[in-house]
Formats: C-alpha cells, structure tokens, sequence
C-alpha cells in the first residue's frame, strides 16, 4: 500500500528574484482549507468511494479542483496548472482521477460534503472569520439559447435565450 503525503514546501517571501513562482496566491487557499479541517472533512466524506487503497486522497483532488477553478480553470484539465508547479502545490491528481473523484459524488457524498464545509466554516469563524454581516450579491447573467419560436424578439444584445437572476452570498 502506497500512502501519499500532502507534503508541500513552506512558502518564502523574498525580493531577489529568485524561485519565482505563478499562482503562489492561490497556494493560500490550499492551506487555508487545510487549517480549517476543511481537506480533512472532505477526505473524511469521500472516503466511502475510494475503491482502491492506494492513490490520491480524494478530499485531496476536491481542493485542488476548488483552487483551480478559484484560480480562474473552467476545466478539468485546467488542473496542469497545479500540476506544473509541484515545489508550490505538491502532487496534484491527473485528468482523469480527478474525473473520476467528481463522478464518485451522489447525493449522499452531497450531505457529507456539505457538513465537511459546515464545519470547516464554524471553525473559521470560531477563529474570528465570521463577518458579522452578510452581502448578498443579485446579479443576472445571458444564458445562450436556440430559439425557433415564430416572431421571438431578441434580447438586448441581439441574442436569444434567457436571462436568469442569480443570487450570491
């Protein structure tokens, strides 16, 4: 059996020059997941779906997908960013296994999930995170669709589709 290590290089802040890295930002967001027990939760959550003993830790892989789509990835395979820079993200999951962790979700993976997050976000705000107050951010957005509807008028980009209200906490 293979146990993998998160073992990732403590980050320096220095002015020389040297070891630039990109994207050292949303490193940030890894450990912060880390500190909080949100890695760990996750792990915990997933745990029922790994099927084999060895491999990637998959509360692991579901942190890497969070900093990589927070890090502006609209794709899966958009992991490689990570990937390319292991001294600043450790050993990040491939493609594919990242495929498959997501598949392995189902609704009861869902409610795991959620109280990992629950729990991640009490013990953040336990630690002084809590704003206090919240915005809730309402904002619509074009979604792009075919229509063949006769005498459908376009919208105001000239498009068709819909334009739905979304809310944001």
């Amino acid at each position: 059996m293979v146990k993998r290590n998160r073992f990732r290089r403590k980050l320096v802040v220095t002015a020389d020059g040297r070891g630039v890295a990109s994207h050292a930002g949303s490193r940030l967001l890894s450990d912060l997941a880390d500190s909080v027990g949100l890695t760990a939760g996750l792990s915990a959550a997933m745990a029922p779906t790994k099927q084999r003993r060895r491999g990637h830790d998959r509360g692991d892989v579901l942190v890497d997908v969070a900093v990589m789509i927070a890090d502006g990835g609209d794709a899966i395979s958009d992991l490689a960013v990570l990937r390319d820079q292991p001294d600043l993200f450790g050993e990040v999951a491939s493609t594919p296994t990242a495929w498959r962790t997501l598949e392995a979700v189902d609704a009861a993976v869902l409610k795991r999930i959620a109280a990992a997050r629950a729990a991640a976000r009490a013990q953040a705000w336990a630690a002084g995170a809590d704003p206090g107050f919240y915005v809730i951010d309402f904002d619509g957005t074009l979604v792009t669709a075919h229509s063949d509807k006769q005498g459908a008028a376009p919208n105001y980009k000239h498009g068709f589709g819909f334009h739905p209200l979304l809310a944001f906490l």
